[in-house]
């Protein structure tokens, strides 16, 4: 419905029920809801917290001064401390205070949840049990493990599937997700996960595509437009770098406006969490998606 200009304009508020007021608060709401938000995942600056240069505890602050609301963790910088309440209750007093939500616990060196051993991929399921109640501390909606396995495709469908439907049990007792990244071996090969995912069949199973993980091995890789557009029906959060690959093998420049319509494309309207960059390209990083974003939101 149009609403009508000059003097008619009060007599059409008085019979829709409407004030001024609120028609401009329902119109700054709708301005300000952007199509997709921002987040910093640690591994953008994962040299400073190897080296201990940042602390772990701090980076909430580092991804607030940076004019970033949203942080995903990654467990190799507080390996030893997945199940010490007192440091968790410590991350997460200090990313509430500065307004900062915690999204996602992205873990490795937990072991491969398709191994063909059955002891070992038990073992595997049992090592992220501690991440899934630290997710649930800190107040994250997923952790992110990789579907590492080895065989045939056939085979590492079946076993990373199997590993995967016991740990989504185990994180949707938590109200936790367990989402998976494309993350090197046949999980960069985006038909591949699909039908993985899809064999687990259970909605706390998901995906974080990203968008410079389609590397299958030396002169092998998935072209990372049509992996994302392959993968973003699962998504529950994406992971932004840079560089991109096609078919065969080769590497170019990220085109942020085409990867991003695809994103928004599939539905997707949560965080979109750089992952590349480091200190000194942090803020050209943030400035390229909030610029690709006016554009998109303009048509």
């Amino acid at each position: 419905m149009t609403i009508p200009t000059s003097t008619s304009r009060r007599r059409f508020l008085a019979h829709s029920g409407l004030t001024l007021g609120s028609l401009a608060m329902a119109s700054t709401a709708s301005a300000k809801e952007p199509l997709f938000k921002i987040s910093l995942a640690q591994w953008t600056i994962n040299p400073e917290l190897k080296s201990g240069k940042v602390d772990n505890l701090d980076f909430a602050q580092v991804a607030h001064d940076h004019g970033i609301h949203a942080i995903e963790y990654v467990n190799q910088f507080f390996m030893d401390k997945a199940k010490d309440q007192a440091y968790l209750g410590e991350m997460k007093k200090r990313a509430a205070d500065l307004g900062v939500k915690s999204l996602i616990i992205m873990c490795d060196r937990e072991g491969n949840i398709g191994d063909p051993d059955e002891k070992k991929r038990s073992q595997t399921v049992d090592n992220h049990r501690k991440w899934i109640d630290a997710a649930k501390i800190l107040g994250c909606h997923s952790i992110r493990v990789n579907a590492g396995s080895s065989g045939t495709w056939e085979e590492q469908v079946k076993l990373a599937s199997d590993g995967l439907s016991r740990l989504t049990a185990i994180g949707a007792d938590q109200g936790i997700n367990v989402i998976v990244e494309n993350h090197g071996g046949l999980s960069s090969n985006a038909d591949w996960l699909a039908e993985v995912i899809t064999k687990v069949d259970n909605e706390r199973c998901g995906t974080l595509p990203d968008f410079g993980n389609f590397r299958i091995k030396d002169g092998e890789s998935y072209d990372s437009y049509r992996g994302i557009e392959k993968l973003m029906p699962w998504a529950k959060g994406v992971s932004v770098k840079d560089t991109v690959w096609d078919d065969e093998g080769k590497q170019s420049q990220l085109d942020y406006e085409r990867m991003l319509k695809i994103v928004l494309d599939a539905g997707f309207r949560g965080y979109c969490g750089i992952e590349h960059g480091g200190f000194a390209g942090l803020n050209q990083s943030r400035e390229r998606l909030e610029q690709a974003r006016e554009k998109l939101a303009a048509g």
